[in-house]
């Protein structure tokens, strides 16, 4: 019979033996998508979605402002004037998206997102730093109007910061009409720490000019069509829900420079075997996050720190 430390010890050396399995398809399929474009490439892409997870996004999952390092690192010695940059993300802090965009563009005169299925929110805002998206039938941008963390009653709840403005909002009209709903809603908005109605205000202003700026640079060269295209994707009114799904041809009509997957077979074969390979990591290792390039260098995070 084995003993406890010897079947321990077969488990790790079988689980370390998929991840090496993994590496190598996933790398190999990265190269050979960089072989065709002639292009550097890097993958950033999160398990978000996956049952395995619950399907809901975390801080794990999230762009954040240690994902500089993966790039760092994933783009060290890499060469070339152009660079696709593959995104599968649910978003994250806007800080980090920009720290991020301005990384890459300092490095490149030309970046095209290739998106396999989605990038949104913080994500999305990214993609919109590039020159031209890549999208397939499938794939889809989303909403880039701020989310706000705030303590409830059972834990911290996220909510979009312009359906707290809202609230506000009908709050003071109700008030103004009958004085006695005062004594309904100051209960409520005396929860509010000082200044955060301001700052939700700022944070959705802050996304827009962002987005509208990097259009404006790098995609349409227009400031006044990249306004009108950031208002609309920063618009908590228009989409409803900041997990609404923006589709390829959604995103081009409000002027985005989307090119369609479809139009090169051959591309979309190799982009859809590097998302494949890519999700097949997260789902047989607990890797959730992986910033790689086509030479197989890059920044790995795992729920308990694994590094492929």
């Amino acid at each position: 019979m084995a003993t406890r430390a010897e079947i321990e010890r077969d488990i790790t050396v079988a689980t370390r033996q998929v991840q090496d399995v993994q590496n190598q398809v996933r790398r190999k399929c990265l190269k050979e998508l960089a072989d065709y474009t002639q292009r550097p490439v890097i993958l950033y892409a999160t398990a978000f979605g996956l049952h395995k997870y619950g399907g809901a996004p975390g801080l794990p999952f999230s762009i954040t402002i240690e994902d500089i390092q993966g790039f760092m690192a994933a783009l060290h010695g890499v060469k070339g004037t152009g660079l696709d940059l593959i995104l599968h993300s649910p978003g994250g802090s806007l800080e980090a998206a920009e720290q991020i965009v301005n990384y890459l563009r300092a490095k490149f005169p030309h970046v095209r997102a290739i998106i396999p299925q989605s990038a949104m929110s913080a994500a999305t805002m990214v993609a919109c730093a590039c020159n031209e998206i890549l999208m397939g039938k499938q794939s889809a941008l989303g909403p880039i109007d701020p989310q706000i963390t705030m303590m409830g009653p059972e834990g911290p709840a996220t909510l979009p910061a312009q359906a707290i403005l809202d609230e506000f909002a009908l709050a003071k009209a109700e008030i103004l009409s009958d004085p006695r709903l005062a004594a309904v809603w100051i209960p409520k908005l005396q929860k509010l720490p000082h200044g955060f109605l301001k700052h939700c205000q700022t944070t959705i202003e802050l996304a827009k000019e962002r987005v509208a700026s990097w259009l404006s640079d790098y995609m349409l060269h227009d400031a006044a069509a990249s306004k009108i295209a950031a208002n609309w994707l920063g618009s908590n009114t228009e989409h409803k829900t900041h997990g609404r799904p923006i589709s390829a041809a959604l995103a081009k009509s409000i002027g985005l420079n989307v090119v369609a997957m479809e139009d090169d077979q051959q591309l979309q074969d190799k982009v859809l075997s590097v998302y494949h390979a890519t999700m097949l990591t997260f789902e047989k290792t607990n890797c959730v996050k992986i910033i790689e390039s086509h030479e197989g260098k890059g920044f790995y995070v795992g729920l308990h720190t694994v590094k492929p």
